[in-house]
C-alpha cells in the first residue's frame, strides 16, 4: 500500500452552481470542468485544482464536484479536509457563502488545528491546518 492510500474524492452534489461558487470561495480556488468518463455517463464534474504530475505519488488526493442523478449529496459517513494555511480563515468563509458553520477552529494538539462546515449541498468538510 503507498503512504498515502487516499488517491481520489468525489463530493455529490444537486446544484453544481451553487456548490462551485462555494468551494470556489471559501477555499480562494477556482475548479475546472471535467469530461464525463464516456458518453453513456450522464454526469456534471469540476476538478479541484491538483499537481497531475504527482498525485498519485505526494501526500494528498485529487478530486472533484459531482452532479450525477442517483447519487444525491448530503451522505454520512465520509469526511474529506482540505489542507489551509490557517483554517480559521477558510471557516471564516463559509456562512457568507451559504454553508454553515459547525465547528469553529480548534486545536487537535500536536496534529494541529480542525474547523467543521456544512456545505450548502448538505455535506459536512472539513479545514485542516498546523
Amino acid at each position: 500500500m503507498q503512504s498515502n492510500p487516499v488517491v481520489w474524492f468525489e463530493i455529490y452534489v444537486q446544484d453544481m452552481s451553487r456548490a462551485r461558487s462555494f468551494y470556489e470561495a471559501v477555499l480562494d480556488i477556482k475548479l475546472a470542468p471535467m469530461p464525463a468518463p464516456t458518453e453513456e455517463m450522464s454526469m456534471e464534474m469540476w476538478a479541484f485544482p491538483s499537481d497531475k504530475e504527482t498525485a498519485h505519488t505526494s501526500y494528498g488526493a485529487c478530486g472533484m464536484l459531482v452532479k450525477m442523478a442517483g447519487f444525491p449529496s448530503a451522505g454520512g459517513g465520509t469526511m474529506v479536509y482540505f489542507g489551509c494555511q490557517d483554517c480559521a480563515v477558510e471557516i471564516g468563509r463559509v456562512a457568507s457563502n451559504g454553508g454553515t458553520v459547525i465547528k469553529e477552529k480548534m486545536s487537535i494538539g500536536e496534529h494541529g488545528f480542525i474547523a467543521l462546515a456544512r456545505d450548502p449541498e448538505g455535506n459536512m468538510i472539513g479545514f485542516h491546518s498546523m
